[in-house]
């Protein structure tokens, strides 16, 4: 809808802010992924590319960091894994500068329409996942 209507903006207030979140935390547990939904809130938000990125990357880093130690207490990580976990920060950290420097030379309105046909993508590859293992 936001793709076709351009113009179609949500005021980012704090009733649509816990919607948005509440639908995110629920696809989280749901399906394993909230992001998609995360990003879309957003996007109808209409954020500026640098608040949108920094806000998704603030609600990620806490989400991941939680996710680790829930991960080990229920076994799926182990102690001879948790050696990777610097090098993993250090390479999410060290990919913000030339993602910062990409960023610049994306204007607003083009940022907003490659979120969103990203989002729309993973949608339908969400949506074919699910019917083939369906069938």
């Amino acid at each position: 809808m936001f793709l076709i209507k351009k113009d179609l903006v949500i005021r980012p207030d704090r009733n649509n802010a816990v919607t948005g979140g509440i639908l995110s935390g629920f696809s989280a547990g749901l399906l394993g992924t909230g992001g998609a939904i995360r990003g879309l809130t957003m996007a109808a938000f209409n954020l500026e590319k640098s608040v949108f990125i920094a806000t998704s990357a603030f609600i990620d880093f806490f989400i991941d960091f939680t996710r680790t130690f829930v991960y080990f207490n229920n076994g799926y990580i182990h102690k001879e894994h948790l050696i990777y976990l610097p090098f993993l920060l250090v390479i999410g950290v060290s990919g913000t500068y030339p993602g910062k420097r990409i960023l610049h030379y994306i204007e607003q309105d083009k940022f907003k329409t490659i979120s969103l046909v990203l989002i729309l993508l993973i949608g339908v590859v969400t949506m074919v996942n699910v019917l083939v293992k369906s069938n």
